[in-house]
């Protein structure tokens, strides 16, 4: 069962699948996030500075120079999701991608954000034409890839463009198949080199034929 209660609640409302399981982080993987949040930020009055693989620390108010804390990054995140409808967009090739894999997957979008935003994201996905079942968590994914997965062995690919993720469902699925996937690679410099059972890839395009080999499709 998901860490998450309200994660696992979400998951108990889909309908039973027995097909081959595919499940997506969003941000930076479905939908751009570094390249437009920036822009968000300078028309708040902050600059965002990447000198490492976190936001805090890194932004600045324009003005001042001030770099802001913790509790700010978190609310000016918050005022982001609110209006991602205007800022972020289908990463290049994703919907072709999943488009391809038809009806011979069934795939979830497992995005790690506050519940409150649920609903907005879930009007901006299928604005985009995105209308693959979305679920939340404030909490590590593994668990909740496991409780998707079921009792039934099926294949599971699992995308994140987070390296903590995706430790996290190898320690909860073990024969999960895992990529590394980021919108924006330019930030891949600044993590550490992901473990060798994780194929990392450098855009849909490359990821779509792995993903259906993984599958068994």
């Amino acid at each position: 069962m998901s860490d998450d209660p309200e994660t696992a609640r979400q998951i108990e409302e889909l309908v039973a699948d027995d097909r081959p399981l595919l499940v997506l982080d969003v941000d930076d993987v479905l939908l751009e996030f570094i390249r437009p949040f920036p822009n968000f930020l300078k028309a708040r009055g902050y600059d965002l500075t990447l000198a490492s693989f976190r936001l805090t620390g890194n932004i600045a108010e324009t003005a001042s120079g001030r770099l802001i804390e913790q509790p700010e990054v978190t609310a000016l995140l918050g005022d982001f999701f609110d209006a991602q409808a205007d800022w972020q967009c289908i990463t290049e090739g994703a919907a072709e991608a999943l488009a391809g894999l038809g009806d011979r997957a069934e795939i979830i979008l497992l995005t790690a954000m506050p519940h409150r935003h649920r609903a907005v994201r879930r009007a901006h996905l299928d604005a985009l034409g995105m209308n693959y079942p979305l679920l939340t968590t404030e909490m590590a994914k593994g668990p909740a890839v496991a409780k998707l997965r079921g009792k039934a062995n099926r294949p599971v690919v699992f995308v994140d463009d987070q390296p903590r993720n995706l430790a996290s469902v190898r320690e909860s699925v073990a024969d999960a198949e895992l990529i590394h996937l980021m919108a924006d690679t330019s930030l891949r410099a600044f993590l550490p080199p992901v473990p060798d059972d994780v194929a990392v890839v450098q855009d849909w395009h490359e990821a779509a034929p792995k993903i259906a080999v993984a599958l068994g499709l």
